[in-house]
C-alpha cells in the first residue's frame, strides 16, 4: 500500500471514476478521527461540572480547559494541512493518531487544572494533524461529484454523531467512573484507525509542493495565537486587559502573512482561493454556524446539570433528539442540493436555527426541558443542512493538489468558531451572571466568593449551607444564569442571521461552475 496518488486539477475534470466498497469502507475509517474529535469536544462540556468539583479551576481556567485544545488546533491547522500536502496526508493522519492517543491517556490522569490544560494543548497539536487529512483524503478517494456529495454529508454527520454519542457514552462513564475516563475513549477509537488506514487509504500529496517556508509557518502561528488568546482575554478581562494589543498584533502578523503568500512562488496558502465567493462564503458560514452551535452547548450543558439537576447521562439523552435531527438533516439535504442553488438553500436552512435560538430566548427563564429539546432540534436541523452544503463547496472550489490547505482553512474556521462560541458567548453569559447575581443576605464570605465565580461554584456553596439559605442561593444563581441565557440566545440568533445573509450574497455561483474554474 505504498502507492501515491497525486491528482491534478485537469485530471479531476476529465475522469470521474466511481468508487466501490473499498472506498466506502475507507470513508468509515476516516470517520473514526472525526468522531473522536467531536466526542472530545462534547464530552468535555458535559464533564466540566465534575472537573470543576474535583480540580477546582477558576472561571478563567474553566474556559482554558475547554479552549486550549481548539486554540492550538486552530493555530496549527493550516500549517499541518500544508505539511500533509507536502509529505503525505495519510502519513500525517497516522502520526496525529498515535500522538493523540498517548496525550489522551495523560489528560485522563491529570492531577490539576494546569496539567489538564497542558494536556489539552498537546491534543491540539496532534489533532491539527488529524482533521485536515480526513477531509482532504475524501477528495482523493471520491472523484465522482455525486459520490463525494454523499461522502461529505456522511463526514459532516460524523461530527453530529460524535456529539450525540459523546454525552451518552461520556455520561455513562461520568456516572460510574472518574471524569478522566472520558479522555480514554480515544484509545479504542484509534487502534482500528492505525490498523486499517495503511490497508484501505491510499497516500496522496501535492506533486509539486515547493520548498518549506519557515517564515510563513511562523507568521501563521503569530497570527492565530494572539488572535484567539486576545478574544479569550476580552471575554474574561474586558477591553482594559491585553486583548486589544493582542488582536492588533494578530492583524499585523496576518497582514505580513498574506503579503508573503501573495509574493511567494509556492505559497503555503493559496490566497487566490479567497477570490472565489463560494469558497469564502462557505468558510464564513461554517465559522458563524459553529459559534452558534458551540455557544448553545456551552450554556445548555450547565443548565441541564446544574439547574435542572440532570445527571450527565440524562443531560446527554435530552440532547439526543436534536443531534439526531442534525445528522438526518445533513443527509436529507444531499438530493435537495442537486436542485436548489446554495444561495437559496443555505439561508432557508438557517432560518430553522434562528427560530431555535429565539425559542430559547423566550423560554429560558424558568423554561421546561421539553422546550429546550425542541429548540435544539430546530437549531440542529438548520446547521446540519448548512454545513453539509458549505463543506462540499470548500472542497469543490480548491484544486486537488491544494485540497489539504483548503481543508485546513475550513477546519480552522470550525475550530476558531468553537473557541469564539465558548469565549464570546460564554464570556457574555458569565459577565451577565456576575452582574445580575443577587446574593441572599447572611451568606458566608467564602460562599459568596464561590457563587460569584461560576454557576457551579454557587451550587457547590449551596450544598454546604442549611435551609432556607441553600435554596435561596440556588434560586438566585439559577435566575441570574438563565437571564444571561436570554441575552446569549439573542446574540446567537443574530449570528445565524448574519450567516444566512453571507450565504445569500456569496454562494451565488453553481458549484459545478466554481469547480470548473480550477
Amino acid at each position: 500500500m505504498s502507492t501515491t496518488y497525486a491528482h491534478t486539477p485537469t485530471e479531476a475534470l476529465t475522469t470521474s471514476p466511481r468508487v466501490g466498497w473499498r472506498g466506502w469502507v475507507a470513508l468509515a475509517v476516516l470517520m473514526l478521527p472525526v468522531l473522536l474529535v467531536s466526542v472530545d469536544n462534547t464530552v468535555l462540556s458535559f464533564a466540566l461540572p465534575q472537573i470543576s468539583l474535583h480540580l477546582e479551576p477558576t472561571s478563567a481556567q474553566q474556559l482554558w480547559i475547554i479552549d486550549a485544545y481548539p486554540l492550538v488546533l486552530a493555530s496549527l491547522l493550516v500549517t499541518m494541512g500544508t505539511m500533509g500536502d507536502r509529505f503525505g496526508r495519510r502519513k500525517m493522519l497516522l502520526i496525529g493518531a498515535i500522538g493523540f492517543g498517548v496525550v489522551s491517556i495523560l489528560a485522563a490522569f491529570a492531577p490539576s487544572a494546569e496539567l489538564l490544560i497542558l494536556a489539552r494543548v498537546g491534543l491540539g497539536v496532534f489533532g491539527a494533524m488529524l482533521m485536515p487529512s480526513t477531509l482532504s483524503l475524501l477528495r482523493t478517494i471520491f472523484r465522482d461529484r455525486e459520490q463525494r456529495r454523499l461522502a461529505i454529508a456522511i463526514w459532516a454527520a460524523g461530527f453530529s454523531a460524535g456529539m450525540a454519542l459523546g454525552p451518552i457514552v461520556g455520561g455513562f462513564l461520568l456516572q460510574h467512573f472518574h471524569w478522566g475516563s472520558v479522555f480514554l475513549l480515544a484509545v479504542p477509537v484509534l487502534i482500528p484507525l492505525l490498523i486499517l488506514t495503511p490497508l484501505l487509504i491510499p497516500e496522496s500529496r501535492d506533486p509539486n509542493p515547493g520548498r518549506i517556508d519557515v517564515w510563513s509557518i511562523l507568521l501563521s502561528l503569530a497570527t492565530m495565537v494572539p488572535l484567539v488568546y486576545g478574544i479569550k482575554s476580552l471575554a474574561v478581562e474586558g477591553i482594559f486587559g491585553p486583548a486589544l494589543l493582542l488582536v492588533g498584533l494578530s492583524v499585523l502578523f496576518g497582514f505580513l502573512f498574506v503579503r508573503r503568500q501573495l509574493r511567494a512562488e509556492s505559497p503555503m496558502l493559496d490566497m487566490s482561493l479567497f477570490r472565489h465567493g463560494p469558497f469564502t462564503g462557505a468558510i464564513l458560514v461554517n465559522l458563524l454556524s459553529v459559534i452558534a452551535l458551540v455557544g448553545f452547548l456551552y450554556f445548555v450543558a450547565q443548565h441541564l446539570q446544574l439547574i435542572l439537576g440532570l445527571s450527565p447521562m440524562d443531560a446527554g439523552l435530552a440532547l439526543l433528539p436534536g443531534l439526531a435531527v442534525m445528522i438526518l438533516a445533513g443527509l436529507v439535504v444531499v438530493p435537495i442540493s442537486r436542485r436548489v442553488a446554495p444561495r437559496v438553500l443555505v439561508p432557508a436552512a438557517l432560518v430553522l436555527s434562528v427560530l431555535g435560538y429565539i425559542l430559547v430566548a423566550l423560554t429560558a427563564d424558568g423554561g421546561s426541558l421539553v422546550m429546550l429539546i425542541v429548540a435544539f432540534m430546530s437549531l440542529g436541523a438548520g446547521i446540519g443542512m448548512a454545513e453539509t452544503v458549505s463543506n462540499e463547496l470548500v472542497l469543490s472550489s480548491a484544486p486537488s493538489a491544494k485540497v489539504g490547505a483548503a481543508s485546513a482553512v475550513s477546519e480552522t474556521a470550525y475550530e476558531l468558531g468553537a473557541v469564539l462560541g465558548t469565549t464570546i458567548m460564554g464570556g457574555i453569559l458569565t459577565a451577565f451572571y456576575r452582574v445580575n447575581l443577587a446574593l441572599p443576605a447572611g451568606l458566608p464570605a467564602d460562599a459568596s466568593d464561590a457563587a460569584r465565580e461560576t454557576l457551579a461554584g454557587a451550587m457547590v456553596a449551596a450544598d454546604g449551607l442549611s435551609e432556607p439559605l441553600s435554596s435561596a442561593l440556588r434560586d438566585a444563581a439559577a435566575h441570574a444564569f438563565d437571564g444571561g441565557v436570554v441575552i446569549t440566545s439573542l446574540i446567537g440568533a443574530a449570528l445565524v442571521v448574519v450567516a444566512a445573509v453571507v450565504a445569500a450574497t456569496t454562494l451565488g455561483k453553481s458549484r459545478s461552475t466554481v469547480a470548473a474554474e480550477h
